[in-house]
């Protein structure tokens, strides 16, 4: 049996046969790892800042987080038939050329995630050390920054058998500490202040959906295909689907609802969480348990960054960077440390103009997915395998179609969200324009992102179908 490398050295090329050895179950492990973090809790307080009852949030969440997922497994299918990471895959839709339009925003939505999670872990840090009695001060900061950093990178540059592994054992140790966390924190949850919280408009709980779209499965959708690219060709695409959405939803769902309770109980836990989600929920935990709750928070965040990390540097390959995937990798991480670095010491306010950007990039992402998404199921064959890297191949330089819906999508998108950031984010008030034909009302539930993704995901289907067809006729280009 051929050892496994220590540094996988496969990039953006395609995966050959006999390294396709991966299971279905395999897919759990990774998009479990990554979402079973107490840091899913603290969207439950995000829910609810739109206004909705208990009730409704936890049915927004178990909705959302779900189909969110699936539309993940939807794609995901695409790297089992073409063995190739997801933007390469994405050529069959727009062109080999035209889908670098689409990889630009991929890659700066991950980056910003992945920096997010960063922080987050940085802060958290800083947090809990105060509960113990300590002051963090500059040093201690750095020096969390700088270990949170080398994890990320070093798991992200060793590459996919390595974070394989890495996920497989995150996965039951953050999942035992986030048991022990909840079962320390169930009698700080008052079921009568969260019955008694009041029943919110459509439009809220419309704007909470997305929210819960956009924070799980369509945060991740750009790099979906990248972990079930090993997957065997005679896969079940039904398997692969499955598995995708159960291991990113399960413990998601039942976290944000958890978050809910919390949240709902103490109003000013709630105010806390949104200035630092991780370190405000270890406040109410004995001193005790502080210590081992930080560890396993960081390497959550740790484990759903490495993730992102990885992909990102993938797509950087693919918008013509042509260096190997663990330069791509490291290149990746010096921004997320830079970033975590300027956020944690210099910034004065991160998170308003950061949560706007991320949804401005959400409306032409979701754009992309639906565009994808109707191009894989619109196939009746696997890739070309050779097209894919070819300019003159069956899939062309670029797809006008593909770039087309995705422009107009994303003007719809965006004039259909609203800046929630006005004051901290007043560059971004450009958005909106479009909010008055539907009405004031609408204006927080951020429906251009839905929009992006339906009209694209129906205009593709109707206007692609006839062109997916003519290239399978085509037979393969030399």
């Amino acid at each position: 049996m051929e050892k496994t490398p220590v540094v996988e050295s496969r990039g953006i090329d395609i995966v050959p046969e006999s390294e396709r050895t991966a299971k279905p179950s395999d897919l759990f492990w990774p998009w479990f790892a990554a979402n079973i973090s107490v840091f899913g809790i603290s969207y439950g307080s995000f829910i609810l800042w739109f206004g909705i009852s208990f009730w409704q949030a936890a049915l927004v969440t178990a909705v959302g987080v779900t189909f969110s997922f699936f539309l993940c497994g939807l794609i995901a299918v695409a790297g089992k038939r073409g063995s190739a990471p997801t933007m390469v895959l994405s050529r069959a839709a727009f062109g080999v050329r035209g889908q670098k339009v689409p990889g630009i925003a991929s890659w700066l939505t991950s980056i910003g995630w992945e920096t997010f999670l960063s922080i987050m872990a940085v802060l958290a840090t800083n947090t809990v050390l105060r509960q113990l009695g300590a002051d963090p001060g500059t040093a201690v900061t750095i020096i969390a920054t700088v270990i949170v950093a080398a994890l990320i990178v070093g798991a992200s540059v060793l590459g996919y058998h390595t974070i394989m592994r890495l996920q497989s054992v995150l996965t039951w140790l953050t999942g035992a500490v986030t048991i022990v966390y909840a079962v320390l924190a169930i009698p700080h949850i008052d079921l009568a202040a969260v019955r008694a919280i009041p029943a919110g408009p459509m439009s809220a709980v419309v704007g909470a959906l997305v929210m819960a779209m956009t924070g799980f499965g369509l945060g991740w959708i750009n790099i979906a295909a990248d972990w079930s690219r090993y997957q065997r060709r005679d896969t079940s695409d039904g398997a692969i689907i499955f598995w995708n959405t159960f291991g990113g939803s399960v413990a998601t769902v039942v976290l944000i609802i958890f978050g809910l309770l919390l949240a709902g109980s103490d109003e000013s836990l709630a105010n806390a969480i949104a200035e630092d989600p991780i370190g405000a929920l270890a406040v109410i935990l004995p001193t005790w348990v502080l210590i081992p709750f930080l560890i396993t928070a960081v390497l959550a965040l740790v484990s759903g960054a490495v993730l992102g990390i990885y992909s990102s540097g993938l797509t950087l390959i693919t918008l013509g960077i042509n260096i190997p995937r663990p330069a791509a990798a490291a290149v990746d991480g010096v921004i997320l440390t830079a970033g975590t670095i300027w956020v944690v010491f210099f910034a004065q306010d991160f998170l308003g103009p950061f949560q706007s950007f991320l949804i401005t990039l959400g409306v032409p992402l979701a754009s992309w997915a639906g565009i994808l998404i109707a191009d894989i199921y619109s196939r009746s064959q696997d890739y070309d395998e050779a097209a894919l890297y070819d300019p003159q191949g069956r899939y062309g330089g670029v797809d006008v179609a593909s770039i087309s819906i995705l422009v107009i999508a994303s003007l719809l998108g965006w004039g259909l969200v609203a800046n929630g950031f006005a004051e901290e984010a007043a560059w971004n008030n450009w958005q909106g324009y479009l909010l008055p034909l539907v009405g004031d009302q609408w204006a927080d539930a951020n429906l251009g992102v839905l929009v992006a993704l339906v009209f694209s995901l129906v205009a593709a289907w109707v206007v692609r179908r006839g062109r997916v067809r003519a290239q399978e006729q085509s037979g393969p280009q030399i």
